[in-house]
């Protein structure tokens, strides 16, 4: 038991770890790239959970965030910054540093929540929760202080990466809202690409400031 919670531990920590590599990232294919880490950090998480709590269906979780997160989505994004030539630095409402401080603090303060809330629950319940919501955070912080289209895309799948740990490490949700949860993160990604590519066309950027000038906030 003590093996399987270390083991599980690790896994949520080093996805703890890919979500402040997303927010390190200066360039659009290194955010690519370390979204696919944590997608297939989060499969290997799922399916070492499946396996050392005897929950076959998990293992189905692991491949559809294996094949779908893992690979079929970067590789679309890898396609999608090509074809749009984007391949200078992202950017950023804050700089670097400032960002992992708040990712910092943001950490602390889901540690802080979840002993708070579930007091009652075991610690190692508690630890994955805490990592869990840790990651949602870190992906929502990303979609704040970044402004290019892509990584908004990359922060709210890394959210929804923290959602899934989460209900793993809770034993939560069936089969069936987990398979649902993933096709409607496919059909976000494709509401999404439509989305990156009309501003592209209409502004030649997939900086989102754009829009506000459009609507006349800057002025």
């Amino acid at each position: 038991m003590n093996q399987a919670y270390e083991i599980s531990h690790l896994l949520s920590g080093a996805m703890l770890v890919t979500s402040f590599a997303l927010l390190y990232q200066q360039r659009v294919a290194a955010v690519l790239n370390a979204f696919a880490a944590q997608s297939i950090v989060l499969a290997l998480a799922v399916a070492w959970a499946a396996w050392s709590s005897n929950r076959p269906d998990l293992f189905i979780t692991a491949l559809i965030a294996f094949t779908l997160k893992g690979i079929v989505i970067p590789v679309a994004l890898r396609r999608t910054v090509t074809r749009l030539g984007i391949h200078r630095e992202v950017e950023k409402v804050v700089g670097v540093g400032a960002a992992l401080l708040v990712g910092l603090a943001l950490t602390g303060l889901a540690q802080a929540l979840v002993v708070k809330v579930a007091s009652g629950t075991a610690s190692h319940a508690r630890e994955e929760l805490a990592l869990a919501l840790a990651i949602i955070l870190l992906g929502f912080l990303m979609m704040i202080v970044r402004r290019n289209a892509v990584t908004q895309i990359v922060g709210f799948m890394s959210m929804e990466n923290g959602l899934i740990l989460a209900a793993t490490g809770a034993r939560g949700m069936p089969l069936v809202v987990e398979v649902s949860v993933a096709f409607s993160v496919l059909i976000a990604l494709f509401v999404f690409a439509v989305f990156v590519f009309r501003i592209r066309e209409r502004f030649d950027t997939v900086d989102i400031e754009a829009l506000d000038r459009m609507r006349g906030d800057r002025r």
